[in-house]
């Protein structure tokens, strides 16, 4: 098998209504799509994405500087061809864009190598299970007042999520806490509720808010200092009874080593986009369990359910709806989880109608 052809597509997708959290407002979201032909007919598909499409031309550019260390190999070298990209990256940094232009062509890749051997890819990588279990993550933002709140976490539970996320970063903390108590009122206690603070607090500030809202039995709380600050989220893990979760915002499985050497998460959320595509982010769960800890994949759902239903130490995926269009498959919740797709490779097939209608020309 023999790779042909690399097509790159640019998209912006409109949201519902604005996403509004402490150090983002997003109102679109841009996507660059990536189609991997073969000689064979097979094709490999995935994208990345950037908040209200800024910089996708950047990630395209990047993407396309890649395609000599792909076109005219075979894909089933999917390893090998990372290593290839890797080392060809150094010279602008194994961070940031060039990471991102990375995992769209790795992920893609391994779509392939699934078609190829007519196999969902979870089975492919060793599958352990064959549903997970998946958070609301559409909502609850920064920006909705209470009763929008309320009523949003309500519809999520009637979609069949028994897991939300909320956001949390107000500049007067007793508004987060009566937030939190009352999203807990209204959803009674077998619903989970996830905290997410986007980086917005110091850790003095996180620990007096953690102390406050962990009698109303907290999941986890994310990013609660700047992601960097691993001295931080360590502080704040040591003070609280509320685990600590982080990693969306570092590259590649030695940003993960750097968290988990620090002892400054208590779950490990990679992003597969800054990961490094599926074959980074199948180290860096390997990696995580040596430190038996587990991970939640951020967001990526789609892709990320290979990783859920092989990886032994995951314990969740996030779900945004915003990509869900993008497919001609759609995810289905049973009892709050997501079954694993069983179609060859990662299971979801671009839909080129909803694309053509949001094509950026």
């Amino acid at each position: 098998m023999k790779i042909v052809n690399i097509r790159t597509l640019k998209v912006e997708i409109p949201l519902e209504k604005p996403m509004i959290t402490a150090i983002h407002r997003t109102d679109t979201v841009g996507c660059v799509l990536v189609s991997i032909e073969t000689e064979c007919g097979l094709v490999g598909e995935n994208y990345i994405f950037a908040l209200n499409k800024a910089r996708l031309g950047v990630f395209e550019g990047m993407i396309k500087s890649l395609i000599p260390h792909v076109l005219g190999q075979n894909p089933l070298y999917a390893e090998r061809i990372w290593e290839n990209m890797w080392a060809d990256i150094n010279p602008v940094g194994q961070q940031g864009i060039a990471v991102s232009a990375i995992s769209a062509i790795d992920t893609a890749l391994w779509d392939l190598v699934g078609k190829k051997a007519q196999l969902p890819l979870y089975q492919l990588f060793g599958g352990c299970r064959d549903s997970v279990k998946a958070y609301a993550s559409s909502g609850l933002w920064l920006s909705s007042s209470i009763d929008e709140l309320v009523d949003e976490a309500q519809d999520f539970v009637r979609q069949g999520f028994r897991s939300v996320k909320l956001r949390l970063g107000k500049e007067n903390p007793a508004e987060d806490v009566a937030r939190v108590a009352a999203l807990r009122e209204a959803l009674g206690d077998d619903i989970e509720i996830l905290t997410d603070a986007n980086q917005a607090l110091t850790p003095r500030q996180a620990i007096r808010l953690a102390g406050q809202i962990e009698k109303y039995n907290i999941g986890w709380f994310e990013e609660p200092v700047s992601a960097n600050d691993l001295e931080g989220h360590a502080r704040i893990l040591e003070a609280s009874n509320i685990p600590v979760a982080s990693g969306e915002t570092d590259y590649t499985r030695y940003g993960m080593k750097n968290i988990l050497d620090a002892r400054a998460v208590d779950i490990l959320m990679p992003d597969l986009q800054r990961i490094g595509g599926l074959s980074e982010f199948r180290k860096s769960a390997a990696l995580a369990s040596s430190y038996h800890i587990p991970v939640s994949t951020h967001i990526f759902t789609e892709q990320s359910l290979s990783i859920a239903g092989s990886a032994a130490n995951c314990i969740s995926v996030e779900h945004v709806s915003w990509f869900s269009p993008l497919y001609k498959e759609k995810m289905v919740l049973v009892d709050g989880k997501i079954p694993m797709p069983q179609a060859p490779g990662l299971g979801f097939t671009f839909d080129y109608d909803f694309i053509e209608q949001h094509l950026m020309r």
